[in-house]
């Protein structure tokens, strides 16, 4: 991947797709890591996750990965879910992002050189086409490792540099957790 020390960059990670690209290579995140990594090659202006919550749930699993985001250098935006019925009576969940990160991108690229999309949703090819005109390199990262790909092939095509999450497993991963020494089988000894 090409980056440049002195390039203002920024980071957009739609939360649910990287979620979702992560789990289908079968390694988790390690969002610590990734914000250094970069920090470490180019000049990161912000870092930014996009990801849509379920606002009447008591508990949500996402709750302690926002709070923890959120206190660790990366700015949130978010927004409640919908819930619905679908025609078939199934209940079903609606949190689409891709507006928010699109104006975003539209708002912030007149003032960064280079802007990396965590995302393969194809919806972002005419963003990152329009933040290119006016002047922002884009490199998107998403995967092709899996089948069906990750990737939508227009966006790909349209990206001055893709990159595959897998070949980043080593720098973005998060370490397996140590088998645990409190499980040996004999439970009264």
């Amino acid at each position: 991947m090409q980056l440049y020390k002195n390039e203002r960059t920024m980071l957009f990670l739609d939360g649910s797709n990287l979620y979702a690209t992560a789990k289908a290579l079968g390694f988790d995140i390690d969002y610590k890591r990734l914000l250094n990594y970069f920090k470490s090659r180019t000049r990161v202006i912000r870092a930014i996750y996009y990801t849509a919550l379920m606002d009447d749930a008591e508990y949500s699993p996402l709750r302690p990965l926002i709070d923890w985001l959120d206190y660790n250098g990366y700015m949130m935006v978010t927004k409640p879910a919908k819930e619905f019925t679908d025609s078939m009576g199934r209940r079903k969940v609606k949190g689409n992002m891709d507006i928010e990160l699109a104006v975003d991108m539209m708002r912030l690229a007149p003032r960064l050189d280079h802007i990396i999309l965590f995302s393969g949703d194809g919806d972002f090819r005419s963003v990152t086409q329009a933040v290119q005109d006016m002047g922002c390199r884009v490199t998107v990262i998403s995967t092709l490792a899996v089948r069906p790909p990750m990737i939508a092939d227009d966006l790909r095509r349209q990206a001055d540099e893709f990159v595959d999450l897998v070949d980043l497993e080593k720098e973005l991963g998060r370490a397996p957790l140590p088998p645990r020494d409190d499980d040996d089988g004999d439970e009264d000894e």
